[in-house]
């Protein structure tokens, strides 16, 4: 089979492996569709501590496909099952797991980092991971199916703001997360104004539900804001990219009694940040943080793609083949378009 290692930062190689061998507990999965995440560019050009050097590892967390081999001890799946397969592995046990929070488990394991993931032919399930795996409901596309964990991390924060029609909420970021992020909290209720530097992504932006956009490289956001809002400032901010700055400028914005959601996460070196707490202090601000999305978040995700209460098919804009992995990877971090999306099927 074709599976694309990452050796180590700027080094990936598509290379031709022996299709995995599974034993009578675990799975085989030939891979449909793996959407590209800036995790995902982020282990390319910066590393990643669960990937340690001397290791090769496929990359690609946000994966679906077919199952094509079932081990003789495992129960509820058979071959040509169509699933997806939650990357984030928790071991069960610990205070995290137990609570439901699998993605926060100290010693989580997940595809496509500490795992070979999705820009491959093959993935093999190890029998620890099986639990993970879902079932796509039969009208949902392996593409669409794709989107599932991102979508279920842009719910994992929602549900943790909680827009309510009414709201003003300002997203900062107009990429592919950004645009969940809007579709999100515009079935909520909320009046969204999306702020980022691209002219081409903005635009592209206004089709998932934004009602106003702000180019915040040729205008100041405070004031932008202010003049939007009457100087009430708004009621949620999201901070969808990883920019300190960003984080700075969101408890600005938002008003008395505002919900700021610090999404994204920082690049090591500028993960440490002055704020000015007396904007919490005194407009009374709840600022609230997520990181991934638990196993239960990516069935719910998965239950509003089923119904469609949220359309993500619209956000891959791209496909490659494996052996353009690193095109994949590169068109993602250009912001050119929206998902880009790595397949076998090409």
């Amino acid at each position: 089979m074709k599976a694309a290692y990452y050796y180590g930062i700027g080094d990936i190689r598509v290379e031709d492996v022996p299709i995995p061998e599974i034993q009578v507990n675990e799975m085989l999965v030939k891979v449909k569709a793996c959407s590209v995440c800036g995790t995902d560019n982020r282990i390319y050009r910066h590393g990643h501590f669960k990937v340690p050097e001397g290791v090769k590892r496929v990359l690609g967390h946000e994966t679906s496909g077919e199952v094509v081999k079932v081990g003789s001890a495992i129960k509820g799946f058979e071959v040509g099952a169509r699933v997806a397969l939650p990357p984030n592995v928790g071991c069960g046990t610990c205070h995290m797991c137990v609570r439901g929070y699998n993605q926060l488990c100290p010693n989580y394991q997940a595809f496509g980092i500490s795992m070979d993931g999705g820009f491959a032919e093959y993935v093999k399930v190890p029998s620890f991971a099986v639990s993970n795996v879902i079932k796509i409901p039969d009208h949902v596309s392996y593409e669409e199916a794709a989107i599932a964990e991102p979508l279920s991390c842009v719910l994992h924060a929602y549900e943790a703001h909680k827009t309510v029609p009414g709201d003003t909420v300002l997203i900062i970021g107009p990429g592919p997360i950004g645009a969940l992020h809007v579709m999100m909290n515009k079935m909520a209720g909320g009046r969204i104004i999306v702020a980022g530097r691209s002219d081409a992504r903005l635009e592209q932006i206004k089709q998932y539900g934004a009602d106003i956009v702000i180019n915040n490289r040729e205008s100041d956001l405070k004031e932008e804001i202010d003049r939007i809002t009457e100087g009430r400032g708004v009621d949620v901010v999201i901070t969808s990219n990883s920019d300190p700055e960003m984080q700075k400028v969101a408890l600005e914005v938002a008003g008395y009694h505002g919900r700021v959601s610090l999404f994204g996460g920082l690049p090591k070196g500028k993960e440490f940040v002055m704020l000015n707490t007396n904007l919490i202090h005194y407009k009374e601000l709840t600022v609230t943080a997520t990181t991934g999305s638990s196993l239960l978040d990516v069935h719910k995700a998965m239950d509003m793609i089923s119904t469609g209460k949220i359309d993500v098919k619209s956000l891959i804009t791209a496909k490659f083949s494996i052996e353009d992995t690193v095109a994949a990877l590169d068109y993602a971090a250009q912001g050119a378009g929206m998902k880009a999306l790595i397949t076998s099927e090409l």
